[in-house]
């Protein structure tokens, strides 16, 4: 499947946006396509951390980088999802 020209991309969300405000979503695809947009830019902070840290010879800064684009991806997926990890306890 090919992948949408930004113009595409953007009637598409906008017309997702217009469905969930008027209740128009009885398939839940806007609702889909909004949360899978939304969590697509975190996941692409994390693939540009991860390969930044693999071309700077593992280096302990971008390895830093790159643990919290994972943590911040993760914290957005369980935001989305309405769900808590469990404390660790510390």
């Amino acid at each position: 499947m090919s992948k949408p020209t930004e113009e595409e991309l953007q009637h598409a969300l906008k017309r997702a946006g217009f469905m969930r405000e008027t209740g128009d979503d009885p398939h839940y695809l806007a609702k889909a396509l909004l949360n899978c947009h939304y969590q697509h830019g975190y996941l692409l902070d994390v693939l540009h951390a991860a390969e930044k840290y693999l071309r700077s010879g593992l280096a302990e800064r971008e390895h830093t980088v790159l643990l919290r684009a994972i943590e911040k991806a993760r914290e957005i997926d369980d935001r989305s999802a309405q769900r808590e990890r469990p404390s660790l306890g510390l």
